[in-house]
């Protein structure tokens, strides 16, 4: 089991060359954690087994807003290392600064993140994705140079107050593409099909797999679901 504190500064692998470059996919499947799940002992042994499992088409997001940037970095380098191993991606959630010093090949940004712009500026070969609410959220992080969206709420009601919910906030953002959708919100293996219909990319997932009993199954599943095959 790799320790989520061991050091990695000096055998962390240089992966950022030509990242951002055209020969790469965005991954289908965005695991995503939160603090409880990435303070679990064995975390770091069952993303590993993620990643074998669903390979360049499965992303492991580090989200853990509660813990200290120096944990962030341990847990997010730890994810980094298994990249060429298994041709998964590490994504840290709103750290930009993290998601660079780990060797992450990508970053998640939030409302309360730096804008896409931004962190483009000064991190150029990171990938970059932007959560988004409106259709409006996505066409500026789409200008600010976002590689991907992240849609919430995505197995919701249509409309909830002003906050865009369901397949058919789904459906606008297809509409004017430029960055695919990665769909959020409860999704399970079922839903899929369905929001790969109205124009999703692919899917992030929490609880579907973290909670399984076998979380590499779990991502088998939602991966054929997409139909898309697993593994390097």
């Amino acid at each position: 089991m790799v320790g989520p504190f061991e050091s990695v500064t000096s055998s962390a692998p240089d992966i950022r060359t030509s990242r951002a470059s055209g020969a790469e996919r965005v991954p289908v499947v965005h695991a995503v954690t939160n603090d409880e799940i990435v303070l679990r002992a064995d975390f770091l042994d069952r993303a590993r087994l993620v990643m074998q499992a669903g390979g360049a088409r499965v992303a492991v997001h580090v989200r853990a807003a509660r813990v200290g940037g120096r944990k962030l970095y341990y847990l997010a380098s730890a994810i980094a290392r298994l990249q060429d191993e298994t041709g998964a991606w590490a994504v840290v959630n709103d750290r930009a600064d993290v998601a660079l010093a780990s060797g992450a090949r990508g970053v998640q940004l939030t409302s309360r993140s730096l804008a896409a712009s931004d962190v483009v500026t000064f991190a150029p070969d990171l990938w970059v994705g932007a959560s988004v609410h409106s259709s409006q959220d996505a066409q500026v992080a789409k200008a600010g140079g976002a590689r991907w969206v992240v849609a919430g709420h995505a197995t919701g009601d249509n409309t909830a107050g002003d906050v865009d919910r369901g397949t058919a906030f789904i459906e606008r953002l297809a509409a004017d593409p430029g960055a695919p959708i990665i769909a959020i919100g409860g999704v399970r293996p079922e839903d899929v099909s369905r929001l790969v219909a109205a124009g999703a990319y692919g899917v992030a997932v929490i609880r579907g797999v973290w909670n399984a009993n076998d979380a590499a199954a779990a991502v088998m599943e939602y991966l054929s679901a997409h139909g898309t095959p697993g593994g390097r």
